[in-house]
């Protein structure tokens, strides 16, 4: 067992959960969104993102690609989140709540990309 591929799926499925866990629910109920499960999700995702940059190989650079697109996804709903419940004079309303879900769905799309991937790298892996 390799503990590196281990750890890298752990990071990678740790990332999707997390994300599916605050995307769940009605898109525009502020109540169903946990602010500290998308903190998670952002500083999981991120870790994931570091653990993919060793890879060199064709499957790797789109491990990349698809972190670096949940975390772009994840960093701009985290601030339009951080926004609307800090600084916006209205607080955190339905509408700036589904904005919030709505990046983070995109994210949770890049997660299951990678995920996937991840599964057809571990099937298609053949040992020598």
């Amino acid at each position: 067992m390799n503990l590196e591929k281990v750890v890298f799926g752990f990071f990678v499925l740790l990332a999707a959960t997390l994300n599916f866990g605050f995307f769940i629910g009605d898109i525009a109920d502020p109540e169903l969104h946990n602010e500290y499960e998308l903190f998670a999700a952002v500083v999981v995702s991120l870790i994931a993102t570091v653990l993919k940059f060793g890879d060199r190989t064709q499957i790797g650079a789109v491990h990349l690609a698809t972190s670096l697109v949940a975390d772009l996804q994840l960093i701009a709903a985290t601030v339009v989140f951080a926004y609307a419940a800090h600084v916006s004079t209205e607080g955190l309303t339905a509408s700036s709540t589904a904005a919030v879900v709505s990046l983070s769905g995109g994210a949770l799309l890049a997660n299951m990309v990678s995920v996937v991937l991840l599964v057809t790298e571990t099937v298609s892996f053949h040992r020598s």
